[in-house]
């Protein structure tokens, strides 16, 4: 089970080192240009689970985004990511309750985020997608290809814990239909920290 408090505590802790160490790969990027175009223009985006705010607030920022919102429950994580998109609005929260208000956006992601949340709460998450996301909405979620649970206790070489618990693609898209998502796109993504990584971007659009 993922503690969500040692996750928390892990990128207060992590912060610089995991800015340091990730890296964005050409087919995260073709994901995300792709879902980004499928959206309306000056789309309303919230970033679920912003981190340090690359690579959607910061790239909705250079493109003069003023409606681009980051939620996460990290403090040294929001800190970052007000330095790497200093037009786009911050809150600190929990994915299962986002702190906004039905039906707001045309698009929500949810890259690497989802993965640190008890797979017991994954549809929780889903569900909070679709009630914040506007009849049409579209959604873009990150996952592991296969379910797994791990936790590291001296993750990145640093002496600091970090936990997952990965879905997997399969179980992805059942809840995602499961909660009132059409799966329009999906695309293979290698490893952004390791190369051994595999991973799957799942866009879905509200049908309702």
């Amino acid at each position: 089970m993922v503690d969500k408090d040692v996750v928390r505590r892990g990128y207060d802790e992590l912060a610089e080192t995991y800015a340091a160490e990730r890296s964005e790969t050409d087919r995260e990027r073709a994901a995300l240009e792709a879902f980004f175009e499928s959206l309306p223009a000056s789309p309303t985006v919230l970033d679920a689970g912003c981190g340090r705010g690359t690579p959607v607030l910061r790239r909705r920022s250079e493109d003069g985004a003023a409606a681009a919102v980051g939620v996460d429950f990290s403090r040294e994580q929001l800190e970052l990511a007000a330095a790497n998109a200093p037009t786009a609005s911050l809150v600190r929260g929990d994915l299962t309750d986002l702190p906004v208000r039905d039906g707001v956006f045309d698009a929500v992601t949810a890259l690497h985020s989802l993965i640190h949340v008890p797979l017991d709460e994954h549809r929780t998450v889903l569900e909070e997608f679709a009630r914040v996301l506007q009849p049409g909405g579209r959604v873009l979620v990150s996952e592991g290809v296969e379910e797994w649970r791990g936790e590291n206790p001296d993750w990145l070489e640093t002496g600091v814990e970090m936990q997952w618990h990965v879905a997997g693609a399969a179980a992805t898209r059942t809840q995602l239909r499961e909660t009132g998502f059409e799966i329009v796109d999906e695309r293979g993504v290698s490893g952004t920290l390791r190369e051994d990584e595999r991973w799957v971007y799942v866009a879905g659009r509200l049908e309702k």
